[in-house]
């Protein structure tokens, strides 16, 4: 068993002050470390997630921000893994406690995509994150591939256009009650079908932002945990896999099965047997909004994913809230640490300590997170619990 005994993150918006992914990585670390009645002293070792050098121009972060945050003589490393940095950081720190050569882990993501480089310059760079000879030197962005994915999947599945912008519409009205959020808007299903068009079948509103932030969590052995933590939400599961790089060279090019693989590994560490019934909330990854309902179907969060989604069964009010945060395209996609803020947004709601407004009233008792780098190609996937179970 493996506790999350303290969670703390930044705004995650376009930064303009001036700060920098040390400064922000300091301010969630801090706020962790209180939520957890932990000193720096205390931490044992510590777990960095970046998806790219070329955002931070720092080589080796890990170090770098050790030694900036005062741990001085803890383990570290830097873990990446695409869009799945965060949560594989999770899962590193989670591995050190279960194995014993650390009882107290801090688990720092961050990333400066918004401010340091042009758009164009990011969005050159994420498609060197595909693969870089046949993807990213032949010009063909990110949406684009997404685009393809999910033509696929509507073209199997039945989905359309509208039933991606309430995904739109949905996450960005969950993020006015997220003071950290990057864009907490109030949008019409009309307005996402007549923003600009970027990859049919997206549009401009189908897209995540791109933005600055850091988010940390502290994992602890229950036994290294302070007295009135011990009973704080809990790792229950972990689970990870990669699929084909290329879209063209998989059986369905619109089937998140890496994601499917990793949520079956997550769920059996778990015990959970019937995730479409025992899962009460899920923070998915949502780059765009198509991808978020491909993540729904992967994980095997419904029985009928299309006709549950079309009758507001993933709504706040609806049976299995997803993104309650707003998600990336809500609260905001710095991309080391969006893993880190999804593991922390499901520990506060399992607590009942989450935002006033997105709190559910009853605490779930099972949560998932989940992240992937590529289209689905990197996937890792978090199930916690509450203490009681």
């Amino acid at each position: 068993m493996v506790l999350v005994a303290g969670t703390g993150m930044t705004a995650f918006n376009r930064r303009k002050d001036g700060s920098g992914f040390r400064d922000w990585a300091e301010e969630a670390l801090r706020e962790a470390l209180v939520s957890a009645k932990l000193g720096r002293g205390d931490i044992d070792a510590l777990v960095v997630a970046s998806e790219s050098d070329f955002f931070s121009m720092q080589l080796n972060p890990a170090s770098v921000l050790a030694d900036d945050i005062g741990l001085a003589g803890a383990a570290c490393q830097r873990v990446e893994g695409g869009g799945a940095s965060g949560q594989l950081a999770v899962h590193a720190g989670v591995a050190m406690v279960l194995s014993g050569s650390a009882r107290r882990v801090a688990v720092v993501g961050f990333e400066p995509s918004a401010s340091y480089l042009s758009g164009a310059a990011v969005s050159e760079l994420y498609g060197y994150s595909f693969d870089a000879w046949t993807d990213g030197m032949t010009g063909i962005s990110a949406t684009a591939l997404y685009a393809l994915s999910a033509k696929a999947f509507m073209a199997r599945c039945g989905a359309n256009h509208d039933d991606f912008s309430v995904i739109s519409v949905q996450n960005r009205e969950n993020a006015r009650d997220n003071p950290k959020a990057h864009l907490p808007l109030e949008i019409t299903q009309e307005e996402v079908r007549e923003s600009l068009m970027v990859s049919d079948p997206y549009r401009r509103l189908d897209c995540s932002p791109l933005s600055d932030g850091a988010a940390a969590i502290i994992l602890t052995d229950p036994n290294a945990a302070p007295a009135d933590r011990k009973n704080a939400a809990r790792i229950a599961g972990i689970g990870a896999a990669n699929d084909r790089v290329r879209l063209g060279d998989r059986e369905d090019p619109g089937l998140f099965k890496a994601k499917q693989v990793a949520a079956k590994r997550a769920y059996a560490l778990a015990g959970i047997s019937e995730p479409a019934r025992q899962i009460d909330l899920a923070e998915i990854y949502d780059a765009y909004s198509g991808a978020q309902l491909q993540a729904i179907e992967a994980l095997g969060l419904s029985n009928d994913f299309l006709k549950e989604h079309r009758s507001g069964g993933f709504s706040p009010s609806g049976r299995l809230p997803v993104n309650l945060s707003g998600g990336l395209m809500g609260q905001g996609a710095p991309v080391g640490a969006t893993g880190v803020a999804q593991v922390a947004a499901c520990a506060q709601q399992i607590e009942g300590t989450y935002h006033t407004g997105l709190q559910m009233r009853k605490p779930p008792r099972h949560a998932v997170a989940d992240t992937h780098g590529g289209i689905a190609t990197t996937c890792a996937v978090t199930v916690l619990e509450g203490s009681g179970n």
